[in-house]
C-alpha cells in the first residue's frame, strides 16, 4: 500500500489546498505527511510552509495540480448550473400542479425576483456578446 501512494497529498479547501508531502520511508512503515505549502487557486499564489525553500518538482507538482484542480471547479461549475436548469424545470412542474396556495404565496416573490435579476444579466451578457461578435465581423 504505501509504495502506491502518490508522491504529494492536496488537502482542498475553498480557494486551494496545503499541499503535503508523503514520506513511506519510515522505518516504523508509517506515513508521514510534511506540509510544505499553501497554495491559493483564485490569485495563484503558492506560498511555501515556514522556512522551506520548495523544489523544482514540488513547484512543477503544486502547478500541474492547480491546473488540473482548476479543470475540475470549472466543469463542476457547468454541470451545477445544468442541475439547476432541472430544478428550475421541476419547480415550474410543482408549481403548476403540486404547490397549494399557501405554498406559492410563501415562495412566489423570492423566486420572481431571483429569476427576474438572472434574466437581467443573461440578456446583458448575451447583448454584450452579440455585440462583440458584430464588432468582429
Amino acid at each position: 500500500m504505501a509504495s502506491d501512494l502518490p508522491p504529494y497529498y492536496f488537502r482542498t479547501r475553498e480557494n486551494g489546498a496545503f499541499v503535503f508531502k508523503v514520506d513511506t520511508e519510515d522505518r516504523m512503515r508509517r506515513i508521514e505527511m510534511d506540509q510544505i505549502a499553501v497554495v491559493n487557486i483564485r490569485n495563484g499564489e503558492v506560498r511555501p510552509h515556514g522556512d522551506r525553500a520548495l523544489s523544482d518538482q514540488d513547484v512543477k507538482a503544486i502547478r500541474d495540480w492547480m491546473e488540473t484542480r482548476s479543470a475540475a471547479l470549472a466543469a463542476r461549475e457547468v454541470d451545477d448550473i445544468r442541475r439547476t436548469i432541472d430544478q428550475v424545470n421541476q419547480v415550474a412542474h410543482w408549481a403548476q400542479g403540486k404547490a397549494s396556495d399557501d405554498e406559492l404565496e410563501a415562495v412566489t416573490d423570492d423566486l420572481l425576483m431571483a429569476m427576474h435579476d438572472l434574466r437581467g444579466v443573461l440578456v446583458r451578457r448575451k447583448a454584450d456578446r452579440l455585440l462583440k461578435a458584430r464588432d468582429k465581423a
